[in-house]
């Protein structure tokens, strides 16, 4: 008579191990301890074999006749069911090991000792935000072109085309690799030439590789020049504001109590007012300055006159004394700078773009609040602040440990 799950869950152990039979070579085997365990007997080549279905309740009453269907299907076509458990398995478990996450972390382990950790953290972000959630867990040999075109395409529509082409190279290199282990047979994302809309070089070139960008910044850093100079600098890279607005930067305009700096619309290119949340690296800047110009109307007064703003052409010929060329560096590269690297560390497109201060494409650009998702814009330029300074730090940490080992 078939089993029923009334009959099951009442079933005590005795001291010895019995059988409830369900028919057609299944059973449920209840051992002395209480354990129930789902088995089914049958022949195959003339030999009598038992399989283990697994435990009561974990797998149901319909589940283990599904299995026992499933068996004895196998079993007819001559297979042994126990065998053919163990095949899947291994196949199940070569299948983990080839996705697209495994082939990514074990490509990303072996290329990290030759990176330094901004640069391995500026890969292991791109990844983790812009690959890994749509690509991670598909067998590597079977994903296509299109499919990773639809996960750059992801990537362009917030705003970040340049991070689209960089994870593009990533999948590149991850496939090269894969290709290497005997694991993939060719690179799709090679297929992808001419399929992402184009990053033109800006006008205004910018170092935005986190490398070169640690590079810059130690460079600024160590800059023996004017100190009003390199404080304009520091505080380009901090707050990204255009160059004319650093420049045009007055005392007055600083709160210093809200740590912020207010620009009047009639300095913005958009005609707007503009808030610039200062970060404590923006503040300390100031403060060092302060006692050099803070007499002054001007924060970066001309060295000439001190009654004008300094010359656009002082910072462009700092950067060019430091050995960056016109078409590595601008003094409007920072803001280009900044959005990489904070678009490709996940923060949101529009509140970059707010503190961009960017033109609105949408028709109440007219009504712009100036404090619109400040708290946020506050949060992302201190997490900026101290991200320039991890770079800044990541290479003579590396060397030091070189030097160490």
């Amino acid at each position: 008579m078939p089993l029923t799950d009334t009959a099951i869950k009442p079933a005590k152990p005795k001291k010895k191990q019995y059988r409830m039979t369900d028919g057609q070579g299944l059973y449920l085997l209840i051992m002395p301890t209480g354990r129930k365990y789902w088995r089914l007997d049958y022949t195959l080549h003339g030999k009598r074999k038992t399989f283990a279905i697994g435990t009561y309740p974990e797998i149901s009453l319909q589940t283990a006749r599904e299995e026992r269907r499933k068996a004895k299907a196998i079993v007819a076509d001559g297979i042994d069911p126990v065998q053919f458990r163990q095949l899947t398995k291994a196949t199940d478990r070569e299948t983990a090991e080839n996705t697209f996450e495994a082939l990514a972390l074990e490509w990303y382990s072996r290329q990290e000792k030759s990176w330094t950790q901004g640069h391995a953290r500026t890969v292991m972000g791109r990844l983790r935000l812009n690959l890994l959630p749509w690509l991670g867990n598909r067998p590597i040999d079977e994903i296509t072109a299109p499919e990773i075109l639809k996960v750059l395409r992801r990537v362009e529509s917030r705003g970040a085309g340049e991070t689209a082409h960089r994870c593009k190279t990533i999948v590149s290199q991850i496939f090269r690799y894969a290709i290497a282990s005997g694991i993939a047979d060719r690179d799709p994302a090679a297929d992808l030439k001419g399929a992402l809309t184009p990053v033109h070089p800006d006008k205004m070139a910018a170092i935005t590789d986190p490398d070169r960008v640690g590079e810059l910044m130690r460079s600024i850093r160590g800059y023996h020049g004017d100190l009003a100079t390199r404080c304009a600098l520091l505080l380009s890279a901090f707050t990204f504001c255009r160059p004319g607005e650093i420049r045009q930067a007055e005392w007055k305009e600083i709160n210093w109590i809200k740590k912020e700096w207010r620009i009047p619309a009639a300095k913005m290119k958009m005609k707007r007012e503009h808030t610039v949340p200062l970060s404590d690296q923006a503040l300390n800047l100031l403060r060092e300055v302060h006692p050099l110009t803070g007499r002054g109307k001007y924060v970066f007064p001309s060295l000439r006159t001190p009654d004008s703003p300094m010359s656009n052409n002082t910072v462009l010929a700092a950067l060019r004394r430091m050995g960056f060329s016109k078409e590595e560096m601008t003094g409007h590269g920072f803001r280009s700078m900044a959005s990489t690297l904070l678009h490709e560390n996940g923060f949101e497109h529009e509140v970059i773009e707010l503190q961009l201060a960017h033109a609105r494409k949408d028709k109440v650009s007219a009504a712009y609040d100036r404090s619109r998702r400040l708290p946020e814009r506050k949060k992302m330029m201190t997490w900026y602040a101290d991200h320039l300074e991890q770079l800044e730090q990541g290479e003579k940490k590396s060397r030091a440990r070189a030097a160490q080992g």
